[in-house]
């Protein structure tokens, strides 16, 4: 599966699609946000992403239950979602300003909408893309409209079981999509490399022939989205800050920019190492292989005089005799005087 959101190609014949995920990143200030921005674009990131909610849009302001995070382990212990979101939030009236400086710097500029209003505001700013975060997977009637502007989908797969992502991919192309991106997905965060398991994504490349395939990576470094590209990754989505230790909603499991930086360099490594199935000497080797080992005169040689391992020896480089006839020729007069230093010859 091939296509193309914005200028950029997206498929395993084409480099990693790098997306710089911002979230709530810009710690609520709109200088930071495009601070953010010429970073992403100084690294080389391909895409800037956003998140299009309010904490009104996306959960009500009420206490108790589930509407307060009890996990101790998790980043946000012991506050309240109405709250969180209200401070990750991106302004909505941020968006066009944020998007027109990624344009202006050769990115994509898209977001996470995270409701109805939030597709009809976005489509007034002409994204080229959509992405599907892991929790809204399962909001078809958002699914829906997303999948009506006509416009390529990446999806994350997180806290989803199989038959639920297989079902939101069916209704999303029921609803019109035809360009359509998977995203495998650990919803911890951060996650560890251990709960990420890559060797999903050849199986997602298998389950979904006719979407592309990537990682939306919340470990920390660079080192698992390098090892998904090797699998057949050709979207990487990742959380990047400024710096981890100004703070802010996800800076915990964001990238710095010099890591960033080093992303999209090594993705694109890996995806080119890959090359094809080589099982024979390629053109790039053929001068190497006058390296080789063969057989070579090492002491003058009179006609007559038997070979042997004081005159004849398997050294480099690789212009005489191939070393699997040297056992053969010892013992055996030569037929001809010998130079030390030539590749000997039958």
């Amino acid at each position: 599966m091939t296509f193309k959101i914005g200028h950029f190609d997206i498929g395993s014949t084409h480099a990693p699609f790098i997306i710089a995920e911002m979230s709530g990143n810009h710690n609520q200030s709109l200088d930071r946000a495009l601070e953010l921005v010429d970073a992403a674009a100084a690294a080389g990131a391909h895409a800037l992403k956003l998140q299009t909610y309010t904490a009104d849009t996306i959960t009500i302001d009420h206490r108790g239950g589930l509407f307060d995070i009890a996990d101790k382990n998790s980043l946000w212990a012991g506050q309240n979602l109405y709250d969180l979101y209200k401070e990750a939030h991106t302004p909505w009236e941020w968006h066009k300003p944020i998007f027109k400086r990624a344009e202006e710097l050769g990115m994509v500029a898209f977001s996470s909408p995270f409701d109805e209003s939030a597709v009809d505001f976005l489509e007034e700013l002409n994204v080229p893309a959509y992405k599907i975060a892991s929790f809204e997977s399962n909001h078809y009637p958002l699914l829906r409209k997303v999948a009506a502007t006509g416009k390529p989908i990446i999806i994350s797969s997180g806290a989803s079981l199989l038959d639920e992502i297989y079902e939101s991919v069916r209704v999303l192309r029921e609803a019109g999509a035809k360009e359509i991106c998977v995203l495998k997905c650990t919803s911890t965060y951060p996650a560890t490399p251990e709960n990420t398991n890559l060797r999903t994504i050849p199986v997602f490349q298998s389950l979904f022939p006719d979407c592309a395939v990537g990682l939306s990576d919340h470990t920390m470094g660079i080192g698992v989205s390098v090892a998904a590209v090797a699998l057949g990754a050709s979207v990487i989505e990742k959380h990047f800050t400024l710096r981890r230790a100004d703070g802010g909603v996800d800076s915990a499991f964001s990238l710095e920019p010099t890591e960033l930086a080093a992303l999209v360099t090594e993705t694109e490594r890996a995806w080119q190492g890959l090359g094809g199935v080589q099982l024979d000497t390629q053109k790039a080797e053929k001068k190497s292989r006058q390296f080789k080992r063969s057989v070579y005169v090492v002491q003058d040689i009179a006609e007559g005089e038997l070979l042997s391992p004081d005159n004849l020896r398997v050294i480099r480089p690789g212009d005489g005799l191939a070393p699997k006839f040297y056992e053969q020729v010892l013992g055996k007069p030569a037929r001809r005087a010998w130079k030390r230093g030539t590749p000997f010859t039958l």
